[in-house]
Formats: structure tokens, sequence, C-alpha cells
């Protein structure tokens, strides 16, 4: 006789505690980039204030480029994790966008904003 083995359903959505779980490190990465994005803006509006000379100005300006940059890297940073968290709110969540199936645990909590797997993202670049 042979012994047929049930297959349990993939699991296709996390579970509510889960997705508060992921929620509680999409808000504490949204706080910490917040903090940096006003620091770096500080920072910018320091350096405009300040009266460089003409022999600083070069240094001046590549300090205030960077610090440019930086705000704008957490920004972008920010809205997608704000993004992560309206696909929490859907139970979209970890849901790869093209394969349409789950993204492993894992990577979502080293990457909370992604919406690919793995796999996905290799085969798109």
């Amino acid at each position: 006789m042979i012994d047929v083995l049930e297959k349990t359903p993939a699991k296709t959505r996390y579970s509510d505690s889960e997705l508060q779980e992921f929620k509680e490190i999409i808000f504490k990465k949204i706080k910490i980039n917040e903090d940096e994005r006003d620091e770096a803006l500080r920072e910018l509006q320091n350096t405009s204030d300040q009266r460089a000379s003409v022999q600083e100005g070069g240094s001046l300006t590549s300090e205030k480029e960077s610090l440019s940059t930086i705000a704008s890297r957490a920004t972008t940073f920010i809205n997608q994790l704000k993004a992560a968290l309206v696909r929490i709110e859907n139970k979209t969540y970890g849901i790869c966008r093209k394969s349409n199936v789950l993204i492993p645990k894992e990577r979502l909590m080293a990457v909370p904003h992604t919406t690919l797997t793995m796999e996905e993202k290799v085969r798109e670049n």
C-alpha cells in the first residue's frame, strides 16, 4: 500500500502577527532614516549659512553635495518604507510582484522594502 502524503497548501501571505512584526521593523528604520535626513538637512543649512573664503569654496561645495545626496537617499528610502507599510495594510506585503510567491522572511528582515524574491531580483539585473 502506498502512503499518500497530504500536501499542505503553500503559504500565500504572512499572518497578521508577522505583518505586525515587519511593521515594527519598518517604523524603526523610518525613524532612523528621518533622523539621518534631518541631520543632513540641518548641516546643509548650516553650511549654506557659513561665509566661506574663496579658498574653501571647493570643499564647501563638495560637502554640500554630499549632504544633499545623503538627504535625498534617506528620503527615497523613507518613501520606499512607507510604501511597504501600505502593502502591510493591504495584506500584500511580502508577496513578490513578479512571481507572486512569498518572499522569504529572512530577506524581508534584511530588506524590508523589497518587492522581489532574490531570484527575481537577480533576473531583473
